[in-house]
């Protein structure tokens, strides 16, 4: 089954503006399906292949020649000796559109390699695993603690996998050797560490000194681990919001799995129950909400521009979200029942930043209203309207 995913308006917008498309994200993510979906008429390689990857690095010309355009290149990360042959066989048909769909699962070495050759005739998309509005509406009303347990990688849901099963197979397959050869990893069980310590942390701001502290490695080293996992899509920061309101404000980013699945199994939580009952629930269940604010920019074709507020006298809003040039104010709790306090920080920012957009409290009741310029929402309910 193929599920139509949102960003495919956005694709084929883009497809006749560009004569490159490259779709970026993690692993398992659905880019090939996408893309053979949109471009059902292009010739299909996949650069995973080690005999076609031999001879795109061997013979460029020879390569293109038995693939030319239209063609879609799959995982060009492996290869990125290709993208300045593609920059010279588009500028000799400029007035061709969408020539060569390439997509990638590495941002870090392909987006180098784009800017460099690519410039100016490639338009990038990232996609995302499922949002919860390309799900069955069936699937979405179930309990929370499924929807954190299970994730949202296409596989999962396409080929009925067992969430613990398909998420040992990914860590092994992808995490560990996409991630530990790029970083160079001898040490495997400070990796794993690593990544379940930063799984504890999900909708924390990071501190580089405590888990340098637990692993017994550098804090420069930690950084640079953490660019890795966000450049291979395991993980994404959320900034903290600077715009200068005469208060002292945090300056650390807070981490997410961009995959809340993941987060799951790393913490060792093997049943819904188990993630239910866990300590970092209200962490997965933020995760898990930040990463849908996430897909839905993305899925339109926009930079996310998502940011969290709090200053030093603990004054915080979890989401801010563009809207119109100011940004909304977003609290996310995983309570079933409202609270009208929930409500503090919203009230607090919009005073202080003098922003009109009304507040929104998302959180898992069923009560839904709007009340004092702060809408209140059930999660299922809120980026699931487009």
């Amino acid at each position: 089954m193929i599920v139509a995913r949102k960003i495919e308006k956005e694709l084929k917008i883009t497809a006749k503006e560009y004569p490159v498309i490259t779709i970026i994200g993690p692993r398992q993510a659905g880019k090939t399906t996408l893309a053979k979906k949109i471009f059902p008429k292009y010739t299909y390689v996949t650069l995973e292949n080690p005999e076609l990857r031999s001879l795109a690095l061997n013979d460029s010309k020879s390569f293109l020649k038995r693939f030319p355009a239209p063609v879609i290149y799959d995982e060009i990360q492996n290869v990125p000796e290709l993208l300045s042959w593609i920059q010279v066989l588009v500028d000799e048909n400029p007035e061709k559109k969408t020539q060569f769909i390439l997509t990638g699962s590495h941002q870090l070495l392909l987006m180098e390699a784009v800017s460099q050759s690519l410039a100016g005739r490639t338009a990038i998309l990232t996609l995302y695993p499922f949002a919860l509005n390309e799900l069955k509406k069936s699937y979405v009303k179930s309990e929370r603690e499924n929807l954190i347990h299970n994730g949202f990688l296409p596989r999962l849901h396409d080929q009925k996998i067992r969430p613990e099963r398909m998420y040992r197979d990914y860590f092994q397959t992808y995490v560990e050797r996409d991630v530990r050869k790029l970083l160079a990893i001898e040490n495997q069980q400070d990796f794993e560490l690593f990544l379940k310590l930063l799984a504890a942390r999900v909708g924390r701001e990071i501190n580089y000194s405590s888990l340098s502290n637990q692993i017994g490695i550098s804090a420069p080293q930690i950084k640079k681990w953490l660019s890795i996992l966000e450049a291979s899509f395991i993980i994404f920061k959320l900034p903290p919001f600077f715009n200068n309101f005469g208060k002292r404000l945090t300056k650390a980013p807070k981490i997410y799995f961009v995959e809340v699945g993941l987060a799951s199994y790393l913490l060792g939580l093997e049943t819904p129950e188990q993630v239910e009952r866990d300590p970092t629930f209200g962490g997965l269940f933020e995760n898990m909400i930040i990463a849908e604010a996430y897909k839905k920019r993305l899925n339109e074709g926009k930079e996310p521009n998502l940011y969290f507020y709090r200053d030093r006298y603990q004054n915080e809003v979890d989401l801010l979200y563009p809207d119109g040039g100011e940004y909304m104010a977003i609290e996310i709790k995983s309570s079933r029942t409202y609270k009208s306090e929930f409500l503090k920080g919203i009230h607090y920012f919009k005073k202080l930043s003098g922003f009109s957009k009304e507040g929104m409290l998302i959180y898992d009741g069923d009560l839904e209203m709007e009340t004092e310029n702060t809408l209140v929402r059930n999660f299922r309910n809120v980026f699931t309207c487009k």
